[in-house]
């Protein structure tokens, strides 16, 4: 049942300036209303001057901390409470309260026992999770441990590509976005990381892009994160990326993205194919040289040894027109069995003639055509 919305901030603040806090979190906006701020994270922190509340808040350009105690911490938290969050999330010793406000401006209050292992004070605190399972991000897209364990391999995937100091600011461009919850996980990490991120989701579905729209403006990023319903091939995007994204892309949908990343001359590519049905039907209509016709003679054999053909042509592909690629495991095979991630860095390395000379002999031998080469020529 919603309830006054001053009794919810009132509990909110109890808990804040409480001996037990471990982490708070205020994100997104109230509708019709304006922050000063798009997010402030607040959690105790011991120093050699005693203990203190860290409080990080981010005006969109970059982060400011301050560490108070006594009645200037009592200050900043009633500042931050005068804010028109739409959301807050308080992890304490004992429970977890999250606060929502409503359309009509009252409070959707959630209360659950604590956190399975609260995190240890100071500023060497192990992280387990490179988004936070607490973040306001996971109270939109749902939070169960699959997901989170999800968001958390693709993030350390895309953490393990790009640099450790990132461009500001970073372009980045999801191509068949979908309901966008990794596409959010990006921004959210990203973004922490001190960039300035510009974001594009693309989908082909226009009740995605208003789903997506009202999520941002939900999460207080609408600024920064836009979505536009259109194809992979021939969706608007104004700028160029720094950074492509194509998780789960179904068949060839997939060599399209990678050809737009390669057109636009991206410095990144993260793709999870998905599907490979092109490649398996070539296989099907044309003979198999000697002696591997035991491969695709069986139709759930050559399924498999089309998935493995196809992501091998497309890798080669990529490192012909000036990219590095590993191909590694996504998430573990007990999530989904599309597990493959494409990583790509540019380099602008020019094609050997012996990765031509191996693209055209495994090609002309299995007498296919892979969509990417077709797209990029």
């Amino acid at each position: 049942m919603p309830q006054p919305l001053d009794t919810a901030l009132a509990e909110v603040r109890d808990l804040v300036l409480g001996a037990g806090l471990t982490r708070a979190v205020a994100a997104g906006r109230r509708r019709g209303a304006e922050l000063t701020i798009t997010r402030a994270e607040l959690r105790p922190v011991t120093l050699k001057t005693g203990r203190k509340l860290q409080i990080v808040t981010d005006d969109g350009s970059r982060p400011y901390t301050r560490n108070l105690s006594g009645d200037e911490a009592a200050a900043a938290v009633d500042a931050l409470l005068a804010e028109p969050f739409g959301n807050w999330h308080v992890e304490t010793a004992t429970a977890t309260v999250q606060v929502r406000v409503t359309k009509k401006g009252e409070a959707q209050v959630h209360r659950a026992g604590a956190p399975d292992a609260p995190a240890a004070e100071g500023h060497d605190r192990a992280k387990q999770w490179l988004l936070d399972p607490g973040d306001p991000l996971f109270g939109v897209i749902g939070g169960n441990a699959a997901k989170r364990r999800q968001v958390d391999a693709f993030l350390r995937a895309l953490a393990a590509t790009l640099p450790e100091e990132l461009p500001s600011p970073l372009r980045v461009v999801d191509l068949g976005c979908g309901n966008a919850y990794l596409t959010f996980a990006a921004y959210r990490y990203l973004t922490d990381r001190g960039a300035t991120v510009r974001l594009v989701g693309v989908d082909v579905r226009e009740d995605q892009r208003v789903r997506n729209s009202a999520v941002a403006e939900q999460l207080g990023c609408a600024d920064n994160v836009r979505f536009v319903a259109g194809t992979i091939e021939d969706a608007v995007v104004d700028e160029a990326p720094d950074l492509v994204l194509a998780l789960h892309a179904c068949d060839t949908a997939t060599d399209q993205a990678l050809a737009r990343a390669v057109r636009w001359n991206a410095r990144w590519v993260l793709a999870a194919p998905c599907c490979h049905h092109d490649i398996a039907a070539q296989l099907k209509g044309h003979p198999a040289p000697e002696p591997y016709a035991e491969i695709t003679r069986n139709a759930i054999l050559r399924e498999r040894f089309a998935d493995v053909l196809t992501d091998s042509l497309r890798s080669s592909l990529l490192r012909m027109n000036g990219y590095k690629v590993d191909v590694v495991e996504f998430v573990d095979s007990q999530h989904t069995p599309r597990n493959l991630l494409l990583r790509a860095r540019r380099t602008g390395a020019a094609p050997t003639d012996a990765q031509r000379r191996d693209y055209e002999t495994l090609t002309g031998q299995w007498g296919v055509t892979p969509a990417l080469e077709k797209l990029l020529t």
